[in-house]
């Protein structure tokens, strides 16, 4: 009987107000010490033997600083109003910031110091961190002299830097004042975007007016911040380090290839018309002649008795589904269950949300839920699980390429939620089916083809802004390119001209959006070759899990015959999304 808990955080550090957590720190910062000792030894033809130790040395401080990490962050999560789990994050904050300061050195003489020719030498004897370090020698050809970095990274903080943190102070403190059932009430983002998936066609178009009426007022100044980050993008990473384009400096980063991103977006541009059957049968399952903008997230009209869930039959579920498809990944899920690494209780000051934490490779990870025991946090449950299932299979990797690159990052947990509904589909009435479909294509459409079409925006912008453009003009940009994804299948009203300035991924982490898109639709496309494949397919997927970072994308996946620069494996995903929007439209 799995019942619902609090994680136990032992296996990370002890008590931190004992002496032993203390000695803890101290062990770690002892290290530190030594380590800054083989500066010295820093030479371009270090034996082979030196440097791997060094390297080793690297990952044994990487894992005690994770676990102190780790151990301050789960417990911040698990009581976000504890002044004193706050002050615990400060410090190892801190303290972390200090030893990566300390550390640097090594990093800027991988980089910089040392020559092609002896740096081919040691990666080609490194074995499962040569991707590792071969990723740092490529940043390195866009690295600049120690000082120069030193001052571009001073200059940052009031900067770029400053920019990111004036627009999230004057975006979080907008207060947005709506009437709802006669009274007025002033809500913030997060309440107002509960509205816009309002059953009230109404309040749903007035929500999302009030939402685009703050921003369109604060324009002026959003639209400034925005030109100057997308300016100092381009003259720092076009102009002085040299990358080929704007959206090139993401994909280097992600240690993925330009063209396996353009196939990604032509294809998604390709196939935009792939949601448009679902959006008139949206429309016409809520008494609409046309969906709105307003109503594209609009909950499913057809009305059926949601079932509960008890904890216990959630876990059931989601690990039976894992063991129809893997016996060995369900084992993995479960450790997090018999290790007490899962939070799933509902409690005051708690964080939020769901997560996965890999602290480290030599850990089963921690799981955060909060679960309500509707059919969605079935599905969150198994979209974590999937994630630590993802980390346990790569867990004879090292722990400075154990973790999956950000475009790789959501296979598990996508995949986890398809076999999930897979294995329960037929265990729902038609209506219950009609209504978790109809959302699953919500998300679908969310995360693939609204962040493809987010990513192809941004690259038009910064193109416009570098040749000079006014906040009109990139808004006129963004109505075109609404346009150009929903062409008339969904009715368009101007006020959402403005709505890029709402998407705060724009202003923090340019292009990073296409990385929900590649993460999901990769996991689409890999479930369609498991459809095909059957059983056989389990050894090559928990293989593709296991490489962890250890591999470039485009290397690791055609080993199995997977081109990801091919546009034909990519329309595989959108094959399976057809197939699911005409088994709605069916029903």
């Amino acid at each position: 009987m799995y019942k619902q808990a609090i994680w136990n955080l032992g296996e990370l550090a002890p008590n931190h107000k004992s002496p032993e957590f203390t000695k803890q720190i101290a062990r770690l910062e002892s290290k530190v010490k030594n380590f800054e000792k083989i500066k010295s030894k820093l030479t371009p033809s270090i034996k082979s033997k030196e440097f791997f130790e060094i390297i080793h040395s690297i990952e044994s401080l990487t894992e005690d600083a994770s676990r102190l990490g780790g151990y301050a962050s789960l417990l911040y999560s698990s009581n976000t109003q504890s002044d004193e789990a706050t002050s615990l994050m400060t410090k190892i904050s801190k303290l972390g910031s200090e030893i990566e300061n300390k550390t640097l050195f090594f990093d800027l003489w991988w980089k910089r110091k040392i020559d092609e020719k002896n740096a081919n030498r040691l990666i080609k004897d490194a074995g499962g961190i040569s991707e590792f370090l071969r990723h740092k020698r490529l940043l390195a050809k866009y690295s600049l002299s120690e000082p120069e970095e030193k001052i571009i990274n001073t200059l940052d903080v009031t900067g770029s830097t400053a920019l990111v943190k004036l627009y999230d102070k004057i975006t979080n403190a907008f207060e947005y004042i709506i009437t709802v059932n006669g009274k007025k009430k002033k809500l913030t983002r997060e309440q107002l975007s509960v509205l816009v998936r309002s059953n009230n066609p109404n309040l749903r178009k007035t929500a999302y007016q009030t939402l685009l009426g703050k921003f369109d007022s604060n324009k002026g100044v959003l639209g400034e911040i925005y030109q100057n980050l997308v300016l100092n993008w381009k003259d720092e990473g076009i102009e002085i380090r040299k990358y080929s384009s704007p959206i090139s400096i993401r994909n280097i980063g992600n240690d993925v290839d330009d063209k396996t991103i353009q196939v990604l977006l032509d294809v998604c541009k390709k196939n935009s018309g792939v949601f448009y059957e679902f959006f008139a049968f949206k429309a016409k399952s809520l008494g609409l002649k046309k969906l709105r903008r307003y109503d594209l997230y609009a909950p499913s009209a057809k009305k059926f008795k949601e079932r509960d869930y008890t904890y216990d039959k959630a876990v059931s579920m989601v690990l039976d589904s894992l063991n129809r498809f893997s016996p060995t990944l369900s084992d993995y899920a479960k450790r997090v269950f018999t290790q007490n690494h899962i939070d799933s209780q509902i409690r005051p000051g708690k964080r939020d949300g769901a997560f996965c934490s890999t602290v480290s490779p030599k850990l089963t990870p921690y799981v955060l839920v909060n679960y309500a025991g509707k059919s969605k946090d079935v599905f969150t449950l198994a979209h974590e699980l999937g994630h630590a299932v993802h980390s346990q299979a790569a867990s004879k990797q090292s722990i400075l390429v154990s973790e999956a690159p950000l475009p790789l990052a959501e296979t598990a947990s996508t995949f986890s939620e398809l076999l999930l509904y897979d294995n329960i589909a037929q265990q729902m009435t038609d209506s219950e089916k009609a209504a978790i479909l109809s959302e699953k294509i919500d998300d679908i459409y969310a995360t693939v083809m609204r962040q493809a079409f987010f990513t192809i925006f941004e690259i038009d912008a910064h193109k416009q802004i570098a040749d000079g453009t006014t906040v009109e003009q990139i808004s006129k940009t963004y109505l075109n390119n609404l346009k150009s994804q929903f062409a008339n299948s969904v009715e368009l009203s101007d006020d959402f001209s403005l709505e890029w300035s709402c998407i705060p991924h724009f202003y923090h982490t340019p292009f990073y959006c296409y990385a929900y898109s590649f993460g999901n639709l990769l996991s689409l496309s890999l479930f369609q070759m498991y459809q095909r494949e059957g059983r056989s397919f389990e050894k090559a997927y928990i293989e593709i899990l296991a490489a962890g970072g250890s591999k470039k994308p485009e290397t690791l996946l055609s080993e199995y015959g997977i081109n990801i620069s091919s546009a034909k494996f990519w329309q595989d995903g959108f094959d399976y999304i057809k197939s699911q929007v005409k088994e709605l439209v069916l029903l």
